[in-house]
């Protein structure tokens, strides 16, 4: 009965609340935050990061090749600068948060502080993970830094040193939180083995994660070379994407720094912003059930063009890793992928995968550009699940995965606020409704 109502009183609603799209135009009010063109509305300054996929020729967006800047350096010579370190992450976190490229000392110094940081509280494990698991990892991650406000002396204080410390704080941990969520998890409702592998200080945040996710506790080079970059490419994407913005937006208020964290996870958590790389993995997944990687060009064309047509995968009409609200031509982060994918799956013998992979990104973009006449690129979750999968990581860490090489940037970020512009986030929308004249409730 009373969903019935609640049914009846929400049908009812439909008649005082439509905003046509045309409203929106009329008002000039940016819908999404989103200029007429598509691109986004400037919302803040920053030096943190810079995302580059347009550029404007007498007052026109041209679209140009994709660039992402960590304080003004190229992704692609900070990866490549890396070169066999396990440690490029951490460079990146230094890089994001202090805005210069750290020494030999500095970065040692740096990883011997993370590492100091990596051991959860007493109990911790027991009380908080293991006797309250989810079948959410996102959920679990976010209750699990909430949980960390408990420990915390002082866990309200924002001044902007304390906000870098306790952030470093979550940052450390979160690899740890992410495996264990995951083994109890799939240890309470699956009735797997408990597994449960302590960090190891010497170990890079890279390494430290394949080796408490694996029961052998054994990875390659390649591997944690990988995994490094995967870290690496997510670590920041300028102030304005969803989470990064809905950090700022929380901390603005002057609220503790763990319920910012968990704001921005929430919103990491959306299949339209982090948890895309999971669709993009279940429909590269489908496709290759339907029509394997020994597929011809004209059979690949067809089947996009069925998943354009509603009539394949989630019917959703998503050509899932193709295209990004910035990036027009190229993704840097897809780029970097595509190269150490194809080393990765050279050592894996799963060549024939990746030669599929790059054949469907190859025509994907030509039907794309047939259908809408833009060119569309493919984007980091192209790659990412792929290189995810030859990990040997459950689709229920991908986007946990994406948290904890994320968080350093919303960090990052919200200290760069709290620095140069204390003043509350707070837009404004235009009400368009009527106004109405009070009827008793006898009256109505």
């Amino acid at each position: 009965m009373t969903k019935s109502f609640i049914a009846q009183s929400y049908g009812r609603s439909r008649n005082y609340t439509d905003i046509p799209n045309c409203l929106f135009k009329e008002y000039d009010v940016k819908k999404g935050l989103r200029n007429e063109d598509g691109t986004g509305v400037r919302v803040g300054l920053t030096r943190v990061s810079d995302v580059v996929g347009y550029d404007f020729v007498d007052g026109k967006k041209v679209s140009v090749d994709g660039e992402l800047y960590y304080r003004g350096y190229r992704i692609q010579d900070l990866v490549e600068g890396k070169g066999k370190s396990h440690c490029g992450y951490e460079e990146s976190c230094f890089l994001l948060l202090f805005g210069y490229l750290p020494t030999k000392i500095e970065l040692r110094e740096f990883c011997d502080v993370l590492s100091s940081m990596y051991e959860l509280p007493k109990d911790f494990l027991e009380q908080r993970l293991l006797r309250m698991p989810s079948h959410n990892m996102m959920n679990s991650i976010q209750q699990s830094v909430l949980s960390l406000y408990d420990y915390d002396t002082n866990p309200d204080d924002v001044d902007p040193y304390q906000t870098l410390v306790k952030g470093l704080n979550i940052l450390a941990k979160l690899p740890s939180i992410m495996c264990y969520a995951y083994e109890a998890k799939m240890h309470s409702y699956y009735n797997d083995s408990l597994v449960i592998h302590y960090p190891k200080k010497e170990y890079s945040i890279a390494e430290n994660i394949l080796y408490m996710m694996r029961e052998d506790r054994k990875f390659t080079e390649k591997e944690a070379n990988l995994l490094d970059i995967l870290l690496m490419i997510h670590a920041d994407h300028g102030g304005g994407n969803n989470s990064t913005f809905a950090n700022v937006v929380v901390s603005s208020t002057n609220t503790d720094l763990y319920s910012s964290i968990v704001a921005s996870i929430g919103s990491l958590k959306g299949p339209k912003h982090g948890g895309a790389n999971v669709y993009c993995a279940e429909m590269m997944e489908a496709v290759i059930k339907e029509i394997g990687c020994d597929a011809t060009d004209n059979e690949i064309r067809k089947i996009i063009k069925r998943i354009q047509d509603r009539d394949f995968y989630d019917k959703s009409g998503l050509v899932y890793g193709m295209g990004h609200a910035v990036y027009t031509q190229t993704d840097p982060r897809a780029e970097i992928l595509e190269q150490y994918c194809r080393a990765l799956a050279k050592e894996q013998k799963r060549e024939k995968t990746f030669e599929f992979m790059s054949r469907f990104d190859k025509i994907a973009r030509q039907v794309l550009l047939e259908s809408t006449g833009k060119n569309i690129s493919n984007n980091v979750d192209f790659y990412s699940g792929f290189a995810y999968d030859m990990l040997g990581i459950p689709r229920d860490l991908f986007t946990p995965l994406f948290t904890t090489s994320r968080t350093v940037g919303w960090l990052a970020h919200n200290i760069e606020k709290k620095l140069y512009d204390g003043r509350i986030v707070r837009p404004a929308t235009k009400y368009i409704g009527s106004v109405e004249t009070y009827r008793k409730m006898e009256e109505r």
